[in-house]
């Protein structure tokens, strides 16, 4: 072992001089070695969306993983910041900020802006140094001005309006006269409709439960019960009801439906009484979703949601009721009898299969085993999505023609690869379980190649669960099964004005203002996709 004490100096000076300069390199490497744990964290993420972008909608194990990485890096970014190592305001390090080690500790990250929409409230704060010179008590002349934004939060706050309602008299034959009372959304609460759309986006798309938003209206100064925002939650779906309605008869009239479906798990308060299990069942939400905008369709989008207690069919069945045209889905066999013949020798369905779920299979072995084959797949099925990258929101007969010259070869190409490789390849293995699984419904993953309204997979109505896998995390369990109807019908307004590109919140507010004074016979006005706010 080397003496190091025998070459240490032995004046003072010179001894602080060292220690001083010993903490300046220490400080100088532990900055060096956070940064590049900052960019490693942030280009495993990339990875892993980059994955999830090559391969379509990932496994659960991949959400999973972008979520804990997600979760790293902001824990990095913070601590990083706090030892002012990065600046902040970027969500991820460009590429550039992959250099040497020795720039990581000296170069700030490259920061970006906040993006501020324009309709912000802005508000001006002049800083004039006045009219005369400090020094010389001179007149000034404007030359020109430096402005920079500040970016402040108006915390949200609530208000308490009182509805005075004179009563006055007649002098000459003493009728009484009194302006009458406004509607309100909930008869008899004091719930107002910005309120009232705030409780309920909160709860069914912030994911929000109502003990939480409890808290936080305690600390804007009311107390509010939870039974009476249960109330409020109930009383505004049932105002909604006439909307939704339409929204649903809008969509499930749709030539084209995506349908897809998400466990949800449900309180049994009967079941745990009687002893059996713990008093939870699984149930299930389906999601129905009409959106022709990637083929310039006419339909305004929107989207449905139902819920069943089980995975029997008879439930997709009852939710489609006389609905008929074509249905992109995974395989799901309860919809195999909307496919079968009817007695005029035609299915009320045509399928439509989903390239995102097949090749969601070949990925998936692929990571766990490394087949080339899988990897030759998923290249196959990628040259196709290329093609669909350039005529996304083209029409139909464009889309067609396209797909007939370009994508027709290539998929009878990979269909005949694919009988091959069955050839090759041990038939109970799941690479050939892959194989099957397109070979046997070869004609639902043709047809998008005859007709240009259908989309290649069925992203759409996988998109359109996605907040409910969200909100389970929140909510764990819907409350008992009327409570997931109501969150099934709440998704369906509240999605729906979503897929509209509108504000849910202003949505639901401008409606609980004036669809008591609506007349029913134009409820159709109110609808996502014909609604204009109520002039104020």
């Amino acid at each position: 072992m080397l003496n190091v004490a025998a070459d240490l100096p032995e004046d003072p000076a010179l001894l602080r001089a060292m220690v001083a300069r010993l903490q300046a390199e220490n400080a100088k490497l532990t900055a060096t070695l956070r940064a590049h744990d900052l960019m490693i964290e942030a280009l495993r993420l990339r990875i892993a969306r980059l994955k999830k972008q090559a391969f379509g909608k990932s496994s659960e194990k991949i959400e999973r993983e972008i979520e804990q990485l997600e979760l790293a890096l902001e824990d990095l970014l913070v601590t990083a910041a706090e030892q002012a190592v990065v600046a902040n305001d970027k969500d991820e390090p460009d590429e550039a900020s992959a250099g040497p080690a020795t720039d990581a500790a000296t170069k700030t990250r490259p920061s970006r802006r906040p993006r501020v929409s324009a309709d912000t409230p802005r508000e001006r704060h002049e800083l004039d140094p006045g009219s005369t010179c400090p020094e010389c008590g001179g007149n000034l002349r404007l030359v020109g001005e430096d402005v920079s934004e500040i970016l402040e939060m108006i915390t949200a706050k609530l208000k308490v309006v009182e509805i005075a309602r004179p009563k006055k008299s007649c002098r000459c034959c003493e009728k009484m006269v009194q302006a009458p009372a406004p509607s309100r959304p909930i008869p008899g609460s004091m719930a107002g409709a910005s309120l009232l759309a705030y409780v309920l986006v909160s709860k069914f798309d912030d994911q929000l439960p109502l003990y939480r938003q409890n808290e936080i209206f305690a600390r804007m100064g009311a107390d509010i019960p939870r039974s009476t925002l249960a109330d409020w939650c109930g009383g505004g779906m049932r105002i909604l009801l006439p909307v939704i309605d339409r929204i649903e008869a809008s969509v499930l009239s749709s030539e084209i439906l995506h349908a897809d479906d998400t466990p949800i798990r449900v309180l049994n308060p009967q079941a745990r009484a009687k002893g059996i299990g713990k008093g939870v069942m699984q149930g299930r939400i389906w999601g129905y979703v009409c959106d022709q905008r990637p083929w310039a369709g006419t339909a305004p989008p929107g989207a449905v949601y139902r819920y069943a207690p089980n995975w029997k069919a008879e439930h997709v069945l009852a939710h489609l009721g006389n609905a008929s045209g074509i249905l992109q889905a995974d395989a799901y066999k309860g919809y195999a009898k909307l496919y079968e013949p009817g007695a005029d020798g035609q299915p009320r369905f045509q399928e439509a299969a989903c390239f995102a779920h097949w090749r969601r299979d070949f990925h998936d072995i692929w990571t766990s085993q490394k087949s080339e084959i899988a990897h030759e797949a998923l290249e196959r099925i990628g040259q196709l999505y290329d093609i669909e990258r350039e005529i996304t929101g083209q029409p139909a007969d464009l889309r067609r023609a396209v797909r007939q010259a370009r994508s027709k070869p290539k998929l009878e190409a990979l269909h005949a690869w694919a009988e091959a490789q069955l050839t090759r390849i041990p038939g109970k293995g799941d690479l050939a379980k892959a194989f099957r699984y397109g070979l046997s419904r070869w004609a639902a993953f043709s047809l998008f190649l005859d007709d240009g309204r259908v989309a290649i997979d069925n992203n759409a109505a996988e998109r359109a669960l996605r907040s409910i896998g969200i909100g389970r995390k929140n909510w764990l369990f819907a409350g008992s099964e009327a409570g997931a109807e109501t969150l099934a019908r709440a998704m369906t307004i509240i999605e729906s004005a979503k897929i509209n590109n509108l504000d849910p919140q202003a949505y639901l507010t401008d409606l609980f203002r004036r669809v008591h004074d609506h007349k029913i016979n134009r409820i159709d006005e109110l609808l996502p996709w014909n609604w204009r706010p109520l002039a104020q």
